[in-house]
């Protein structure tokens, strides 16, 4: 693969390891475009004719496409390497913005559908995976904050799009096909530039830091994991489909909130003494995103201190008992609501963000981007299931002339019930048995292959690097032999 192999990602010695979280965030903050995909959805709908169930497809199946893809490609992107994952993502995600612009041209919104949702959801899921285990390598003693300063990235992406996109379609026209075309070609373009930083900049560490590794951890025993566990052996464990109940159920728990923020905002407090207002309901929403980006880098970089199954019981537990605050009290004060929404939406991003970690805390290093791909299949399920509930039941009860609170309370009931699983869930999730774990000598064979590639392909770099040390110390010999002749 030349430039994109794994063995050419290799850091040479001395390289600073800070230099990876920019890394995967210039491709977390590109794919987290996706979260700023409601822009598009009125103009969409006026220039093409399309209804608003319609409209949300692209992200829809843009989400079942992130969660399916890194299932399903979670081993190779591990195989290949992050410099490989990077770019793969890059020409999916930005091919998928471009072929959306041609269908907007063309006046096809299948065309749309399948590029931005089928193709740009393939880069999605790629990207997401891409510099999971990397960083976990490169911060043996920081792994929640590693991967929250990147899953971060995902959360804010869309600060930077949301504003940046509505700019570009109101200087292009929001209502012809012309100008959104532009703006999805726009973007396209801007993002590959964007996205090519990360695959340049991403490096594996190398032997020397490997070896070295050992002292970042000395002030942190439990930041040294002995075992590693293959992605086909962690799905076959009880902890892997422990941790999808937690993952699922709280992600379904926040994104119930985040979808319908909005209109749940103004439904309840419609018939209250102060009535919140349509326009301050889209500041909400804003807050709520800055609360998603600020709890995946806080408190994930929290459960280094305080560990993995405690922080999730912080999330889980804390979470169940803010949404029966919100179902008793939320009504009777707009600060209290916005706040307890806030928090429940840190948890949810929160959440993101520390599970890479307690991945690496159960199943150890060695396949650990693979077995995180297989995971986000709870993020597919949750994604659909969260707006499902919220949005079926409070429909149900507008027609049986339901207002205010009522709309939501067995939704937010069900939530509190899938809070308490997961709580529970995560309570039964113990180290994982001895039999799953790859043999010692295999495990110290792949650490050793970190360095510059896998299986046959760093066996095949070792005996490379033997044979041209063997060929320098026989030119060195000759040239020292010819020195002393003259």
């Amino acid at each position: 693969m030349g430039f994109l192999a794994r063995e050419r990602t290799v850091a040479p010695p001395g390289w600073n390891r800070w230099l990876v979280p920019p890394a995967a965030l210039a491709i977390h903050l590109s794919i987290g475009q996706a979260y700023a995909w409601s822009v598009f959805k009125t103009p969409l709908e006026k220039s093409l004719g399309i209804t608003g169930t319609q409209s949300a497809l692209p992200f829809q199946l843009g989400i079942v496409m992130l969660g399916l893809s890194a299932a399903v490609l979670g081993t190779t992107v591990e195989r290949r390497g992050p410099r490989w994952a990077m770019f793969m993502s890059l020409v999916c995600f930005c091919s998928g913005l471009l072929i959306s612009a041609a269908g907007v041209w063309a006046g096809q919104y299948w065309v749309v559908v399948l590029g931005y949702g089928l193709v740009g959801g393939i880069g999605l899921g790629i990207g997401y995976i891409s510099p999971v285990s990397t960083l976990i390598k490169w911060f043996p003693d920081r792994p929640g904050m590693a991967t929250g300063i990147a899953i971060m990235g995902f959360g804010g992406g869309a600060l930077i799009a949301s504003p940046w996109s509505t700019s570009m379609l109101t200087a292009f026209g929001n209502t012809s096909t012309s100008g959104i075309g532009k703006a999805f070609l726009v973007h396209g373009i801007a993002y590959a530039v964007f996205m090519t930083v990360g695959v340049l900049l991403i490096r594996l560490p190398s032997k020397e830091f490997e070896a070295a590794k050992a002292a970042l951890a000395k002030d942190r025993p439990k930041a040294v994991v002995a075992h590693n566990v293959s992605a086909n052996n962690a799905i076959r464990t009880p902890q892997f489909w422990l941790l999808w109940v937690v993952l699922c159920f709280n992600v379904t728990a926040g994104i119930g909130i985040l979808e319908k923020a909005a209109p749940m905002l103004v439904d309840f407090f419609k018939e209250s003494s102060t009535p919140v207002a349509t326009a301050a309901a889209t500041g909400f929403v804003a807050l709520l995103s800055a609360a998603n980006m600020a709890g995946r880098i806080v408190w994930s970089s929290t459960s280094d201190l305080v560990g993995r199954k405690n922080i999730y019981r912080i999330y889980l537990g804390v979470g169940a008992l803010l949404y029966l605050l919100l179902l008793t009290f939320g009504s009777t004060s707009v600060p209290l609501f916005v706040v307890g929404a806030m928090v429940i939406l840190s948890f949810y991003g929160a959440g993101f963000a520390t599970v890479p970690a307690y991945l690496r805390d159960l199943f150890g290093t060695y396949q650990v981007g693979a077995i995180h791909g297989r995971l986000l299949t709870a993020w597919s399920v949750a994604g659909v299931l969260g707006p499902l509930i919220v949005n079926a039941i409070a429909d149900a009860g507008k027609k049986a002339g339901h207002s205010g609170p009522d709309l939501y309370a067995t939704s937010f009931y069900i939530m509190i019930s899938l809070l308490v699983v997961g709580f529970v869930a995560n309570e039964l999730i113990r180290p994982v048995n001895p039999r799953f774990h790859e043999p010692v000598a295999e495990s110290a064979t792949t650490r050793a292959g970190d360095a510059a590639g896998d299986g046959a392909a760093a066996a095949r770099w070792n005996e490379a690097e033997a044979a041209d040390a063997a060929v320098q110390k026989a030119a060195d010999a000759d040239e020292s032999e010819g020195v002393v002749q003259k």
